[in-house]
């Protein structure tokens, strides 16, 4: 056991001589001979910190298990962090499984240690068992390439380590029995109700009558595909290079780009993209990058897909944009009462001026951001209002009536930008799409007499 945890170190580098590790140790089989290795390991004299949470599933059986841990912590005199967190309660407030929300609140304890004790990695008693098991978990659910690549003895971050990913079950026990140490046995274990126990317990003996090395053969599988995932992964980096682009908590994905590449890469592409703005791929499965493809490749030129975990996916034209929590920040709906001359600040940013003025000696040099406005023809008050479905007005030098969401479409604003124009009211006329286009509705004529400039600083139209 101690060859093959060295061995493991070694070829994954998984910590360097004398780092500090904090030891996630439930109690069971797998982390107290984990914990017991690590401190054998004469070669690599890791500073070791126990760790152990109290998920309060379990009663007084949770509570004994967290004491096992603090006498064991003392037998070795190390030092032992406990935490406590209500597992059940958390995956109520969540709308997590138990096991989910256990996982979370573990996860999020051993990093608070790590931290605390300033430690290199944090080490976990994953083993080949799990391994296996996880890989038909993750089978059973639908999960393709990447997926399938389960556990890896070291995480991207480096701030998690697993030496035992190479020893058995088996091996595990034989060992601690050598060495006469007693370990917990967590009866929750036993529940097939939870699908993993299932897996443990039905379906992985099974498998082994028809071949009885099925968990070597599920690991050496689950490793080849790793093998080939950095390869896959160093391919998806120069294509989202190539078509994709990353700012504020947004993803956009170039579409001409992408549609020229083949299905295998472009599932990539949404799952880098996804991964970018959500940080994981939780819930996230083949058929919503199906969903997102069938998007990429709709005829229509907008629409939107909500994905779990609050990721948005929305298309406008030529571009793919990947949000979590959505694109509407903008307010759905407000009214700007304008009364006459004066500063009106802009909900979203930006001041509409206006005042009184002379008509324009040189019109071709009026910036569009500007308008002018007969106020005989189009008396105040006036309002502003973003755009609403079913706006029209007559464009200038027009004398049909258009739609305003037809001139949107002409110009190949997206859905978002779209709700950023600031609309100019008199009454139900239209007189200026912010920024955009000048109506017929108050225009200056020959007879004008009272003239308004209205102005929008501050807002970059599109």
């Amino acid at each position: 056991m101690l060859k093959t945890l060295s061995k493991t170190i070694r070829e994954h580098s998984l910590f360097c001589k004398g780092d500090t590790l904090v030891v996630a140790v439930s109690g069971g089989a797998d982390s107290v001979a984990l914990l017991d290795l690590l401190a054998t390991l004469v070669e690599w004299r890791p500073r070791l910190v126990v760790a152990h949470l109290n998920h309060c599933l379990r009663g007084a059986e949770s509570d004994g298990d967290a004491s096992f841990v603090r006498e064991i912590a003392l037998r070795y005199g190390l030092p032992v962090e406990i935490g406590t967190v209500d597992v059940w309660e958390l995956s109520r407030c969540m709308r997590l499984s138990l096991e989910a929300a256990g996982r979370a609140a573990r996860y999020a304890f051993l990093d608070e240690v790590a931290l605390r004790h300033g430690a290199a990695a944090i080490a976990l008693a994953h083993h080949a068992d799990d391994q296996a098991e996880t890989v038909l978990l993750r089978l059973i659910r639908g999960a393709a390439g990447s997926g399938l690549c389960a556990m890896s003895a070291k995480s991207a971050n480096g701030q998690y380590i697993r030496p035992l990913l190479n020893c058995t079950r088996a091996e595990i026990e034989r060992y601690l029995t050598s060495r006469r140490t007693i370990w917990r046995v967590d009866s929750s274990n036993a529940d097939l109700n939870f699908l993993r126990n299932r897996v443990r317990h039905e379906l992985l003996p099974t498998l082994a009558s028809y071949n009885p090395a099925i968990v070597e053969r599920l690991t050496v599988t689950a490793a080849a595909l790793a093998e080939d995932e950095a390869l896959l992964d160093g391919i998806t980096d120069e294509a989202f290079t190539r078509h994709g682009i990353q700012d504020k908590g947004e993803a956009v994905l170039c579409l001409d780009g992408v549609r020229k590449e083949a299905k295998g890469l472009r599932m990539r592409l949404y799952r880098r993209a996804i991964a970018k703005v959500r940080g994981n791929l939780e819930r996230i499965d083949y058929r919503h990058l199906e969903d997102i493809d069938r998007l990429v490749f709709a005829g229509r030129p907008q629409a939107a897909l909500d994905l779990p975990n609050g990721i948005q996916v929305a298309r406008s034209y030529d571009k793919l944009l990947f949000v979590v929590g959505g694109c509407g920040e903008l307010p759905v709906s407000y009214e700007l009462l304008v009364k006459g001359p004066g500063v009106y600040p802009l909900p979203k940013g930006g001041q509409l001026i206006v005042k009184l003025a002379d008509s324009p000696t040189e019109w071709p040099n009026v910036p569009i951001s500007r308008a002018y406005i007969d106020v005989d023809a189009a008396p105040f008050p006036w309002f502003v209002r973003p755009f609403r479905a079913g706006d029209c007005f007559v464009p200038l030098g027009l004398t049909g009536r258009k739609k305003v969401k037809e001139l949107f479409i002409d110009l190949k604003f997206p859905s978002d930008v779209r709700r950023q124009i600031p609309l100019l009211f008199c009454g139900e006329r239209l007189l200026w799409v912010g920024g955009v286009r000048r109506a017929e509705d108050g225009r200056l004529t020959g007879s004008t007499r009272s003239v308004a400039m209205v102005e929008i600083l501050d807002f970059t139209p599109p």
